[in-house]
């Protein structure tokens, strides 16, 4: 059995389900660091909004990402009262009034939190200084750093332990998303925002993450943009950063996680594919979870071929297809869930 001292999950990531209504959402998560949002319906981009970077135009450039697209942050007409008021124990989703598809009346939304530290602080631990907002605790970080050079630059992540996924974009200009992942190592690169396989780049300057710092090579920017990345360690009982090979059949390869999976994202990596997104709050049981899609502007599918199981100490394919159970492939995952057994000795049950 997996222990943890994170006995309440939801303390640390959520997942949201909401009715847009035009005017504000109010979430209670304490201390919000990053807001990812998606219309579940109809096609539309993902909204992407984060503490340190805040939530509403004040300089450029805007507070908006998109997982799914290669553009800047955008959203300069996002005053206060549209976009998203961080705050110390709960935060408000504003009106929408830019249109953006993350509050608009009627609509249905899911929202996925994740929990920082604030508006973060300066961190010299690196070659570049970087500004980072860090729970220790839930093992994530958001960092920005605003002069990124040309050589081989160092940046400090705050998380006191090696990141096992790093997630990095360009704010300034158009660019990829670039994602490290542990399984993948430190010469490979997939892009967020694509379905691309894993390829060999010099991204990380064949460099592995510390428990301080990880290493970009600069060059792939252009010299002083700006950049944001969110940075992610295991936790026992609560995160997982893995991968699984497919067995093509709908007895699927079951991925062991130690913990009730609330969220789950799976990523082919020896071919292309989708970034295949599921959660315990959406429509769908096991085994017909939804699924949305991180680098597509796809409604929610709930095809067969995208069946997948959460279970009580796992997840379970159930589908022969290429976005998460073909014969023989490579994927990369990211979970976080509920432990089986905390300090609290409440244990969990499958879906």
């Amino acid at each position: 059995m997996a222990y943890t001292t994170i006995n309440k999950s939801s303390d640390y990531f959520d997942t949201t389900i909401y009715t847009g209504n035009g005017s504000s959402q109010t979430l209670t998560m304490d201390n919000l660091g990053m807001l990812w949002m998606k219309n579940r319906t109809e096609t539309s981009n993902h909204c992407l909004f984060d503490s340190v970077r805040g939530g509403h135009y004040t300089s450029a450039p805007g507070p908006i990402l998109r997982s799914n697209g290669t553009t800047a942050a955008g959203g300069s007409d996002i005053t206060s009262a549209y976009g998203i008021t961080f705050g110390s124990s709960s935060s408000t989703i504003g009106s929408d009034g830019g249109g953006y598809n993350y509050n608009q009346n009627s609509k249905s939304y899911v929202g996925w939190q994740w929990r920082a530290n604030g508006t973060g602080s300066s961190n010299t631990d690196g070659s570049r200084t970087t500004t980072v907002s860090v729970n220790t605790t839930a093992g994530f970080s958001i960092g920005t750093c605003s002069s990124l050079a040309t050589n081989n630059d160092t940046l400090g992540h705050g998380l006191g332990v090696v990141p096992k996924m790093i997630l990095v974009k360009n704010t300034a200009s158009t660019g990829n998303w670039f994602v490290y992942h542990a399984s993948l190592g430190n010469t490979k690169r997939l892009y967020l925002n694509a379905t691309d396989a894993s390829t060999t780049s010099t991204i990380w300057n064949d460099t592995t993450p510390t428990s301080s710092v990880f290493t970009m090579k600069g060059g792939d920017f252009a010299t002083g943009e700006s950049l944001v990345f969110y940075a992610f360690a295991e936790k026992t009982g609560y995160s997982k950063f893995g991968s699984y090979t497919g067995n093509g059949n709908a007895n699927g390869t079951f991925v062991y996680t130690g913990f009730k999976p609330a969220f789950v994202m799976v990523k082919r990596t020896d071919n292309t594919n989708h970034w295949a997104m599921y959660d315990n709050k959406r429509n769908g049981f096991n085994d017909e979870n939804n699924y949305l899609r991180a680098e597509g502007n796809y409604a929610e599918g709930n095809e067969t071929w995208g069946d997948l199981d959460i279970l009580s100490n796992g997840f379970k394919p159930r589908a022969n297809d290429g976005m998460h159970n073909a014969s023989g492939a490579t994927y990369i995952y990211m979970a976080f869930g509920q432990s089986i057994v905390g300090s609290n000795n409440i244990p969990a049950t499958a879906r």
